[in-house]
């Protein structure tokens, strides 16, 4: 089981990302137009700007973590949970369509 404070960060996270996302990829597209020579100057503005913002406001900031324990390594993302506790649950029959190999 996580420590409840590792769990309190990752929500932290994510309510960051999800309050400056928007904000976040205009000025990342500021940036990246600023190729040519008339717009280098907001490029660099507008890179400024990006880098004021929080660090973890940034996406990649984020770790997958079990919604049941918290455990941050052997995520299965397309259960949103941990190996072992898809194991424990595919086990009991509590996941709809899966089931135990056997041949």
């Amino acid at each position: 089981m996580a420590k409840e404070s590792m769990k309190a960060r990752e929500v932290k996270r994510d309510r960051l990302v999800a309050k400056y996302a928007q904000r976040r990829a205009e000025l990342k597209k500021i940036v990246n137009s600023g190729v040519n020579e008339e717009n280098r100057a907001d490029a660099y503005e507008a890179a400024q700007k990006l880098q004021s913002l929080p660090k973890n406001s940034s996406y990649i900031r984020k770790h997958n973590r079990c919604s049941i324990t918290g455990r941050p390594k052997g995520y299965m993302r397309e259960f949103g949970i941990s190996r072992i506790q898809f194991r424990e649950m595919a086990s009991a029959g509590l996941i709809p369509g899966v089931k135990k190999a056997s041949w």
